[in-house]
């Protein structure tokens, strides 16, 4: 078996070993992962925190050894806290890093990270104002960062900045945590998972209160929720059919 971590700010994650292949995610910086097949230019990995796979190019990440890979798992996360911040490399060059990064990995990389970070599990009133760090961040499938972002990455990765895991797609995370009956039993930092006409989850977004959500539409937008889903508060319409309210933390 052998192991990696993700040296550059944001690296796209593959459905397929090509640059053609649909973007399924992306890997931040100091990310690390196993690497279950390398081919000539292109490897499949599995992240470490979400047990999520897909391709990403030889080229833009780092091989390490076993030894490094269970000393990452061992630590205490540590991620960046701004919108934007940066790392200086071993040539003291600037690698800017969005927000959400691993920057406890920067020593194992020869790298200094002197910017804003957070780390640890912090309250659950903490969800919303996380999340309110994204907003009008454009639509992106697969994104999970500031400058794109899709629904469920921004589920994940606001529940990463405050402690928690939860697994990379919607439908994933909808197996996940405590159902509620009703949006009256929610509270802010709840998530609503919304489905398609076969049944199938196909998004997510995060409550905020008096009756209000956060989610990724276009953009990082907040709208009207009720009990039959979201309801755009710019065309007046419903967007998305809730299908269950869950209470993870």
């Amino acid at each position: 078996m052998q192991y990696g971590i993700c040296h550059l700010s944001i690296v796209p994650l593959r459905t397929e070993p090509q640059h053609t292949g649909e973007l399924s995610s992306q890997v931040l910086y100091g990310e690390h992962f196993k690497v279950l097949e390398q081919r000539k230019h292109w490897s499949r990995i599995r992240l470490a925190f979400d047990k999520y796979e897909g391709w990403i190019e030889n080229i833009q990440y780092q091989l390490i050894d076993e030894e490094l890979y269970q000393t990452i798992e061992a630590e205490t996360m540590v991620l960046s806290s701004d919108l934007v911040e940066f790392i200086y490399d071993a040539q003291n060059n600037l690698i800017p890093i969005p927000l959400g990064c691993n920057i406890n990995c920067a020593s194992h990389l020869n790298a200094n990270f002197d910017g804003e970070r957070k780390s640890g599990v912090l309250p659950k009133e903490n969800i919303v104002e996380a999340a309110l760090l994204y907003i009008n961040s454009p639509y992106l499938w697969g994104g999970k960062t500031p400058f794109g972002i899709d629904g469920s990455g921004l589920a994940q990765m606001v529940y990463k900045l405050n402690g928690y895991k939860l697994s990379r797609d919607a439908a994933q995370q909808a197996k996940q945590g405590e159902p509620l009956s009703f949006i009256e039993e929610s509270e802010p930092g709840d998530l609503a998972f919304f489905d398609d006409e076969e049944g199938n989850i196909i998004h997510v977004g995060i409550i905020m209160k008096d009756n209000y959500i956060i989610h990724s539409h276009g953009k990082v937008r907040i709208d009207r929720l009720d009990h039959t889903g979201i309801f755009n508060v710019d065309k007046k319409v419903h967007t998305h059919k809730l299908r269950v309210i869950k209470k993870i933390v």
